[in-house]
């Protein structure tokens, strides 16, 4: 009979486990926005502007920490997270956030990624491809400019290839989120015009 190492049998053991948390990551990473979540993560929104007053410094430190490029869309709540680490304002948002429902501040985040993701695949349908062929213009006329300096075309370019890329990744919401965040869409216009 064919005898087993232990080291052989840790490493089978280890890649089970390993897939087993792959699994059930993406599975609950899987599961739709609900009508609910996405009226907490709203109403949490609303109530965290109550909160800016509190942590007007914050604000500038954190505008001062961009490098000119687009947000990715994709995690923009979750990447504001960690800029927020260590900050009184961390703890504050975690406390709003399981107030309206969310067990933690990361899952907080997580739904609010999707949500404005989806939020912005919505906006783009109705501006597409007007948006992008705009955007193509734009940089042939950046090429074309005989006033700029190479470096100055370099990073107008940049500045639109951050732009376009930011519209790619609105577009590659998943379709089930868009759908659930179209009811919501007056909600969430009205909150990015205050």
């Amino acid at each position: 009979m064919f005898r087993q190492s232990p080291a052989l049998l840790r490493s089978v053991t280890i890649a089970m486990l390993f897939a087993l948390f792959t699994f059930f990551s993406v599975s609950s990473h899987a599961q739709s926005l609900s009508d609910q979540n996405i009226s907490s993560f709203i109403e949490s929104l609303k109530a965290a502007e109550k909160l800016e007053p509190e942590f007007d410094n914050l604000s500038g430190e954190m505008d001062g920490e961009g490098d000119g490029t687009m947000p990715d869309f994709s995690r923009i709540f979750s990447d504001s997270l960690d800029q927020l680490k260590g900050h009184q304002a961390y703890s504050r948002l975690e406390e709003l956030a399981r107030d309206h429902g969310f067990s933690n501040l990361e899952e907080w985040a997580a739904t609010g990624d999707r949500v404005f993701r989806a939020w912005m695949a919505i906006e783009m349908e109705q501006q597409n491809p007007a948006a992008r062929q705009e955007m193509n213009t734009a940089l042939a006329e950046i090429e074309n400019n005989p006033n700029m300096t190479a470096e100055q075309k370099a990073q107008m370019r940049a500045m639109m290839e951050s732009a376009m890329g930011a519209m790619q990744s609105a577009s590659n919401a998943r379709a089930a989120d868009v759908e659930a965040v179209r009811p919501h869409v007056d909600a969430l216009r009205a909150m990015g015009n205050k």
